[in-house]
């Protein structure tokens, strides 16, 4: 039987982070953007708007998705960066980094750090707009959303496959360990566990958001080992 530890450990790790950052860093992020929580109409309004930039991808060209992307992860680097150095200095340096190494020194180790990175600061950044009820109405709604992009237009497959061939981090693909195969996983899925990680360590303690990060990574094990070893052994 094929089973896969190194996914799991992967998300098990950037959720923890993202649990342990948010604790360290709350205040200063709070201080940033503000302690007003976000409505639920708010929510609809980000999961529209995720769901319409999701079908955009699809068809808008290339070079403005790189644009676009680039520009965003390099904002959150900064912004982040400055909020825990309070140095501009500092802040413009792993965005400025971050774009060199893309254009010159590309490769799947440092496509899954950034990814890594990416997935552990916008539940950090995030997490203070939203209260326990709104991050289960984001949960279930962006989780139709995906349902509908994926099996019903299709364009969540046509927008992944156009932003990996452009070479931008936007999942993790690692190698299976003891499976000999690669997988992956999209940056949406391991924000979500973040921002519920996050939550529940705010409402129920600090250990509780830890046993959350790992009960997602055990669902991640076992969704695996039945795709390798259930679906997959019928085709």
């Amino acid at each position: 039987m094929d089973f896969d530890v190194s996914l799991p450990i992967i998300v098990f790790l950037v959720v923890c982070a993202s649990v342990v950052l948010h604790r360290r860093f709350k205040s200063r992020i709070s201080s940033f953007i503000g302690e007003e929580k976000i409505a639920v109409k708010d929510v609809i309004l980000l999961v529209v708007f995720v769901g319409t930039t999701t079908a955009a991808i699809a068809f808008i060209p290339n070079y403005a998705v790189q644009i676009m992307l680039i520009a965003a992860y390099s904002y959150m680097l900064f912004s982040l960066t400055y909020l825990t150095s309070k140095r501009v200095y500092l802040a413009v340096l792993p965005p400025l980094i971050f774009i060199l190494l893309y254009v010159f020194h590309w490769e799947l180790s440092i496509f899954n750090l950034f990814a890594a990175l990416f997935s552990v600061m916008v539940p950090v950044f995030l997490a203070t707009l939203f209260s326990w009820r709104t991050t289960w109405i984001f949960a279930i709604l962006l989780t139709i959303m995906d349902v509908i992009h994926v099996y019903a237009t299709g364009l969540m497959g046509v927008s992944a496959t156009k932003m990996l061939d452009l070479r931008l981090p936007v999942l993790f693909f690692v190698p299976a360990y003891p499976a000999e195969r690669f997988v992956g996983l999209g940056l949406g899925d391991t924000f979500l566990a973040g921002l519920l990680a996050i939550q529940t360590s705010i409402k129920e303690g600090f250990n509780a958001g830890i046993l959350t990060a790992a009960t997602v990574s055990m669902v991640i094990f076992l969704f695996e080992f039945a795709l390798f070893n259930i679906f997959v052994s019928q085709f």
